[in-house]
C-alpha cells in the first residue's frame, strides 16, 4: 500500500502503516484519489525539522478536510453532514524517529461526550531531521515512511524561507497517483475524471516559480563580470549621491589619453609636438606639484578627434620618449568632465530668468536709478544697513573709499559737537556778562577771576572737542563727554545762584545802614 507523490523538486513514494493506523491510512488515500492534494503548496519548511503541506493552494494552515467530508460535498450529499475533521490512531510503536516519517497534523478538539481529543483533517507533514522529532509522539499521528525521494527531502530542507517560514519559491504538490489501494470506496465517493486544473491562487503567486532556475548553469567568467558591473553601479551611485559624480552613468571621454613614465625634464611643448602628428590636440597639461612645480610624470592629452586618441594609443605605448619608455592609455578620470557639469550648471542657473538671471547679481527695486548695468550702488537715505552684491570693479579701491567715507562721516559728526559746545558756552559767558554789567563794583574783582577761571574752562573743552574730531572719537564717547559737560555747567549755575542770593543780601544791608 503506497502513493507515489509527483512534487516540484522531485518524487516521492510513501509506504502506509494501514494495520496500525487504518483510519489515518484509508483517510490519505481517499483524499489521493479525490485530487485534494493536486497543486497543493509546501506553505511552512522548518529546516532540520518538518515540511508542511496538504492544505489548499493558497497555503492556508489551516485549510483542508476530512476524505469523507470532501466526498460528501463532490456528490453534492446535503443529507450527510459528515465531520470536517477526522480522529486519527496514535499508536505507541509508530514514532518520529527519523526522517522521512509521514504525520498527519493534529489539534485539540472536543468531542460529543465532552471529552478532548485529537482531531486530524487533510494537512500532513515530512520530518527532515536524521535523528527524528521524538517530542512530536503523541502529538501528531503518524501514518506512513518515505520509502523512495529522501534526496527531495533533503531539496525542502535546503530551501531559503522568510521569517514566516515560508520557502521562496513555489513548492507544489502537482499529482499524485495511488499505487495499491487495500481499502473500499465510500458509497458517495465520487472520482474525478482528470486531474484539476492550476487555480488563480497558484497563477497569481508572487514567489519564484518552480521552473526558474535562481543558479543559471552560465560561465562562471561571466557571472564575476556581471558582478563588477553590479558592484561598479552601486558605487557609481554613491558618488552620485554625495556629489562627486555628476549622475551616475557618467563615462569617462574616448579623446583622452593618460601617458605616465615621463622624464621630469620632459616639457609640454614636446609632448604635444610629438603627439600631434596623430591629430589636432585641444589641450596637453603635465601635472604638477602646487609647490615646487617639479612635473610629476605624467600628463593628459586631449584629441580632438576619438579616432587620433585611438591611433597615438596603438603606437605610442612603450615609445621611448627623453630616456624614458612612457606608457600610454586611456583616460578613467572624469573630473574635468564635472567641472564642466558644474560650471554649465551654475552658468544655466545665472542665465535663466526663472531663477533669478541677472537678478542674482543685481535688484533693480534696491537700487535707486539702477538700469541693470554696471553702476556704482548708490546709498540709499535712512537705510540701516547695506545689501550685498555681487562686485564688478576694484574691490579693494572701493575698500578704501568707503572707509575714508566713514572717517569723513566721523569727523563731519565730531565738528558738530564741537559747534554745539562751544554755541552753549559762548551763551553761557553772555549771561555772565550781562550780569556784570549791572553788577556793583566792589565785587568786580572776584568776579573777574571767576570769569577767567570759566574762560580757561570753555577754552580747554573747545580744546578738546577739537582733539575728538579724530576719527577714533566714537558715539558713545562723546556721549558720557556731553553728560559730564552738563553736570559741570549745572554745577557752575548753582553757584552762581548762590552768589547772587549772597550779594542781594549785602546790598540790602548796605541801603538799610545809608538810610540809618
Amino acid at each position: 500500500m503506497s502513493v507515489l507523490l509527483e512534487t516540484s523538486l522531485g518524487d516521492i513514494v510513501i509506504d502506509l502503516e494501514t494495520e496500525r493506523a487504518p483510519l489515518a491510512s484509508t483517510n490519505f488515500i481517499k483524499l489521493c484519489k479525490l485530487k485534494a492534494y493536486n497543486w497543493s503548496l509546501f506553505h511552512t519548511i522548518t529546516q532540520g525539522f518538518t515540511a508542511v503541506t496538504g492544505g489548499n493552494a493558497a497555503g492556508d494552515t489551516d485549510s483542508g478536510v476530512s476524505a469523507q467530508h470532501l466526498s460528501a460535498t463532490l456528490s453534492h450529499d446535503t443529507q450527510s453532514d459528515m465531520a470536517r475533521f477526522f480522529t486519527p490512531e496514535m499508536h505507541p510503536k509508530l514514532k518520529h524517529s527519523t526522517k522521512g516519517r509521514v504525520s498527519f497534523v493534529c489539534s485539540d478538539a472536543v468531542d460529543s461526550k465532552g471529552n478532548t481529543v485529537r482531531v486530524a483533517a487533510s494537512q500532513f507533514f515530512f520530518t527532515l531531521a536524521d535523528e527524528g522529532a521524538g517530542y512530536l509522539n503523541g502529538v501528531h499521528a503518524v501514518f506512513g515512511k518515505v520509502v523512495e525521494g529522501l534526496d527531495v527531502l533533503d531539496a525542502l530542507n535546503a530551501q531559503q524561507v522568510d521569517h514566516e517560514k515560508r520557502p521562496f519559491r513555489d513548492i507544489r504538490i502537482k499529482h499524485t497517483i495511488i499505487l495499491d489501494d487495500p481499502f473500499p470506496d465510500p458509497p458517495n465517493m465520487v472520482e474525478p475524471p482528470r486531474s484539476p486544473s492550476p487555480p488563480p491562487e497558484m497563477l497569481n503567486s508572487t514567489r519564484i516559480g518552480d521552473d526558474e532556475d535562481l543558479f543559471p548553469d552560465v560561465d562562471p567568467e561571466i557571472l564575476e563580470k556581471e558582478s563588477r558591473d553590479r558592484e561598479a553601479a552601486a558605487r557609481a551611485l554613491t558618488l552620485e549621491m554625495i556629489g562627486d559624480l555628476p549622475f551616475a552613468e557618467i563615462r569617462p571621454p574616448e579623446n583622452i589619453l593618460f601617458v605616465c613614465k615621463l622624464h621630469p625634464v620632459t616639457r609640454d611643448e614636446d609632448l604635444e609636438l610629438i603627439f600631434s602628428r596623430f591629430g589636432e590636440i585641444r589641450s596637453c597639461e603635465i601635472i604638477r606639484d602646487k609647490k615646487t612645480q617639479e612635473s610629476l610624470s605624467y600628463a593628459f592629452i586631449d584629441f580632438e578627434k576619438k579616432e587620433a586618441a585611438e591611433e597615438a594609443y596603438f603606437k605610442m605605448d612603450n615609445v621611448l620618449i627623453d630616456d624614458r619608455r612612457i606608457h600610454v592609455d586611456f583616460s578613467q578620470s572624469v573630473s574635468k568632465l564635472h567641472h564642466d557639469f558644474l560650471g554649465g550648471k551654475r552658468r544655466e542657473l545665472m542665465e535663466d530668468e526663472e531663477f533669478g538671471g541677472k537678478g542674482l547679481q543685481r535688484k533693480k527695486q534696491y537700487r535707486d536709478g539702477d538700469d541693470g548695468g554696471g553702476g556704482r550702488m548708490e546709498r540709499r537715505q535712512g537705510a540701516g544697513y547695506d545689501l550685498v552684491f555681487e562686485h564688478e570693479g576694484d574691490l579693494a579701491r572701493e575698500k578704501k573709499r568707503a572707509r575714508h567715507q566713514q572717517s569723513d562721516d566721523v569727523r563731519v559728526d565730531a565738528s558738530e559737537v564741537g559747534d554745539t559746545d562751544r554755541h552753549r558756552n559762548e551763551h553761557r559767558n553772555d549771561g555772565r556778562e550781562e550780569w556784570d554789567r549791572h553788577g556793583q563794583g566792589r565785587t568786580s574783582g572776584r568776579d573777574s577771576g571767576h570769569r577767567d577761571r570759566r574762560e580757561d574752562t570753555s577754552m580747554r573743552k573747545n580744546e578738546y572737542s577739537d582733539r575728538t574730531g579724530s576719527a577714533k572719537y566714537d558715539r558713545d564717547g562723546r556721549k558720557r563727554h556731553e553728560e559730564h559737560d552738563d553736570r559741570r555747567a549745572q554745577r557752575g549755575e548753582r553757584e552762581v545762584r548762590d552768589r547772587d542770593g549772597r550779594r542781594s543780601g549785602s546790598d540790602r544791608h548796605a541801603r538799610d545802614d545809608r538810610r540809618r
